[in-house]
């Protein structure tokens, strides 16, 4: 069994302000995400402006706050989000869904497309490989402030949160760290090295994500409040992960032949 390396959760303060970890990894992942937007740019010589490349972190930015706010309580608080909807300004207490970020960054990405008269799966492809980087920095986040920790394992890296009682659990932040951070960090990297057809690369983030999603959901504790949604052994994750497969899957089926666009 390791040792949880209990990390208070305040990076530092400044008078009344407290400043968490948990939100330098969100700057943390929208910083690496603009300097890997730059990077492409340079090594693909991509028709990106600087400028473009920060309106579009912004955008993104927005996307995945308000999105994933609003996800997490449409999914996952439905009945206290319907009795108070006010609570969706309750930032301090927490609660954020990759899911709704998704939709949210989708949404964004279509406002930023038409505003820069661009293609929408120009724009989306060229996102897509700079996703995994923030949601690596997420988990991190996730993982010092000791939440959304595993099951019960015996396991010798096992882990016990202070939160989840005494037992050792799957680290499973580091999982997801590893899953949805790093390892598709290097499979968009070396799938959007070269030019492909449109929505294409967009499709196999989609269909990596959703199953990396899928398998670690299996190690990773339900949440309190819902438990298991369906078959006594499907979560909330997982459910929203299959549609999000198959249609990543389905983009990436009917695209897969149509002709390369030239450098955008």
């Amino acid at each position: 069994m390791l040792t949880y390396p209990s990390i208070d959760p305040v990076a530092f303060s400044l008078g009344p302000l407290r400043v968490h970890w948990y939100g330098l990894m969100y700057l943390l992942g929208f910083a690496g995400a603009y300097g890997l937007a730059h990077w492409r740019v340079q090594r693909q010589n991509l028709r990106w402006s600087s400028e473009q490349i920060g309106d579009l972190i912004f955008y993104l930015a927005l996307g995945v706050i308000i999105g994933g706010r609003l996800g997490y309580l449409v999914f996952y608080q439905t009945a206290a989000f319907i009795h108070a909807p006010w609570i969706v300004f309750r930032i301090w207490e927490g609660g954020m869904s990759f899911h709704g970020g998704l939709l949210g960054v989708i949404a964004a990405l279509a406002l930023f497309a038409h505003k820069q008269n661009k293609s929408f799966w120009d724009v989306a492809d060229f996102t897509a490989p700079l996703v995994p980087f923030g949601l690596g920095a997420g988990r991190a986040g996730n993982f010092i402030n000791g939440e959304l920790w595993g099951r019960v394992t015996d396991l010798p890296w096992g882990m016990v949160f202070p939160l989840a009682g005494p037992e050792p659990r799957h680290p499973s932040q580091l999982y997801e760290m590893a899953l949805e951070g790093l390892l598709l960090l290097l499979l968009l990297a070396w799938y959007s090295r070269k030019s492909r057809p449109a929505g294409t690369i967009s499709a196999v983030f989609l269909m990596s994500y959703a199953v990396c999603r899928f398998m670690i959901e299996f190690l990773r504790e339900p949440d309190v409040q819902l438990g298991f949604i369906a078959f006594r052994w499907l979560t909330m994750g997982q459910l929203l992960s299959i549609p999000m497969f198959l249609f990543g899957f389905y983009l990436w089926w009917t695209k897969r032949y149509e002709n390369i666009p030239q450098p955008h």
